[in-house]
């Protein structure tokens, strides 16, 4: 699959490999890559595909999140000299789980055991709270952290002159989106509330893993994670036991989707109760 040109000089490639997006945007003063892919062999791959798109330099790499399909591949662009931005909290966590998460990955895609187990897994090297804009030349490009959903350091990447936004694992359109154990489904909604109000009608919207969508795709999705969310929270005050609530409730996907939302959601009511 080649690189698809999403709005004005921003593109995205999805990889086959644990089907992740890479996206790229395009400034006077050289190329943003978003996410690196899960292995520094893949993160080379991507590299080498940049020159097929433009002959520009890489300049800034920003990280979606920590998960390891989105970072595993830093350390290659990393070769390139370049700083790599994120959340503030992806350092930590690569730190405490950089390790389960290469397993987890091998536990998943067997056929990349080889190349994922000798990545040396790279943090970033730039990181912000908030919101942080990068210059590009002649364009401007904003990363904004919304709150917490699909893992603590959710951010989404704005081209506002392009109506472009990359928007990570917070929305998925190859599958329902995923509760690892690091999610906040309680949460989610409303950082979901947040990167709509960023969005246009005529917003397109890159997720970590499937087409891009559009702004009612992702409305729609929200509302399907607040079902889930008051699901839970009803089941748990309804004093439901945990190994009890998935069958008790009725979901918008199938329950292998939503069991991690299940122990998480109680987990979190729980610690504040």
């Amino acid at each position: 699959m080649s690189w698809n040109e999403i709005g004005e000089r921003c593109f995205a490639r999805r990889y086959e490999t644990f089907n992740v997006a890479v996206g790229v945007v395009v400034g006077t003063d050289g190329l943003l890559v978003i996410d690196t892919r899960g292995a520094t062999r893949q993160g080379h791959e991507v590299v080498s595909d940049l020159r097929h798109l433009s002959p520009l330099p890489v300049r800034w790499v920003v990280n979606s999140h920590w998960h390891g399909d989105h970072t595993f591949g830093n350390a290659a662009l990393a070769e390139l000299g370049v700083p790599i931005y994120a959340h503030a909290t992806v350092p930590s966590m690569l730190a405490e789980w950089g390790e389960p998460m290469r397993d987890a990955l091998v536990r998943r895609v067997p056929d990349v055991t080889a190349e994922v187990k000798e990545t040396v897994i790279t943090p970033p090297t730039e990181t912000f709270a908030s919101t942080l804009t990068l210059d590009l030349g002649d364009r401007q490009v904003e990363l904004v952290h919304p709150g917490r959903g699909h893992t603590e350091g959710d951010i989404v990447i704005r081209v506002s002159d392009a109506d472009v936004m990359y928007a990570g694992d917070l929305i998925k359109s190859a599958t329902p989106p995923s509760y690892s154990p690091g999610a906040f489904p309680l949460e989610w909604p409303a950082t979901l509330d947040a990167v709509a109000e960023l969005l246009t009608a005529d917003t397109a919207v890159v997720p970590g893993h499937g087409p891009f969508v559009d702004r009612t795709f992702l409305t729609t999705q929200r509302d399907e994670l607040a079902a889930i969310a008051q699901t839970v929270r009803a089941l748990w005050e309804a004093d439901v036991p945990v190994d009890e609530a998935l069958a008790a409730g009725t979901w918008p996907y199938e329950e292998k989707y939503v069991r991690d939302a299940v122990s998480k959601g109680y987990e979190d009511l729980g610690r504040f109760s």
